[in-house]
């Protein structure tokens, strides 16, 4: 059932010298904020928001065009425009390489699962050698070939994330590491099995718009932005031994980092 507008949507200012179809938005935009019309919840036809705004449905369809755009709703052909669920946030926190995890033959991201409540899951994995691109290869050292280990990951049954890692031959060829499943832990473990302990990651983040395949791959909604971290590990040599390029739904995350002050 539809949700009224009265009540949720207030009146328009006649004052402003803010266009009236984004005037429009900006009401529907802070009632779906502040909860009054909750996810999944159908907005209020074309027809009563011309009736309660008089204004014309091209008007109306602009407002709801720049809603759908920003990724808060969705249109179902047919049937209406629906307030856009969305999934569980789940803490990208700075702890989830620490070591006790994978002692406990836990990966980072059933760890991050685990804390949201959520059940995780890994698709498409694709395994295999490769030539890397000339970023890669320098920040690994300039390897000629590497093992690329390709997955997608699912919470609660839905795409958020999908990654590459990216690790020396002479490391990963002929060891678990190589298998679609390496085991407990996940390859961090096996690496430090291998005598390659870790010391410490560095991490490249920004934000910026989808290609079309990322749209795909994650079923994002139409103006949801992705997070694209790559991360590098170094053993206590100083080696760059991974490198994971990773593609987040920016809508799934939130960046929780603790910082030393000294």
């Amino acid at each position: 059932m539809a949700a009224s507008p009265s009540g949720a949507l207030g009146a328009l200012d006649p004052t402003s010298d803010r266009a009236v179809f984004r005037q429009i938005a900006d009401q529907i935009r802070e009632a779906i904020d502040k909860g009054r019309f909750k996810e999944g919840d159908k907005l209020p036809s074309e027809s009563e928001l011309v009736e309660h705004y008089g204004v014309s449905r091209m008007t109306v369809r602009n407002s709801l065009s720049i809603l759908q755009t920003e990724g808060l709703v969705v249109s179902e052909h047919g049937r209406g425009v629906y307030v856009r669920p969305r999934p569980p946030v789940r803490r990208l926190a700075s702890d989830r390489f620490a070591r006790r995890h994978r002692e406990q033959g836990k990966s980072a991201f059933i760890v991050e699962a685990e804390a949201a409540g959520s059940k995780s899951e890994v698709d498409s994995l694709e395994v295999g050698e490769e030539r890397p691109s000339q970023d890669i290869a320098a920040r690994l050292g300039s390897p000629r070939r590497v093992l690329a280990r390709r997955r997608r990951y699912l919470l609660d049954g839905r795409p958020v994330e999908f990654a590459t890692s990216y690790l020396p031959l002479d490391l990963a060829r002929n060891t678990p590491i190589a298998q679609p499943n390496p085991g407990p832990g996940g390859i961090y473990a096996r690496l430090e099995e291998l005598g390659h302990r870790l010391d410490h990651f560095d991490e490249e983040i920004k934000a910026r718009m989808p290609t079309p395949q990322e749209v795909r791959t994650l079923r994002l909604a139409s103006g949801v932005p992705v997070i694209h971290l790559i991360r590098t590990a170094y053993d206590t040599e100083g080696r760059a031994v991974e490198v994971c390029d990773t593609v987040m739904a920016a809508d799934a995350y939130v960046l929780s980092y603790r910082l030393p002050a000294t």
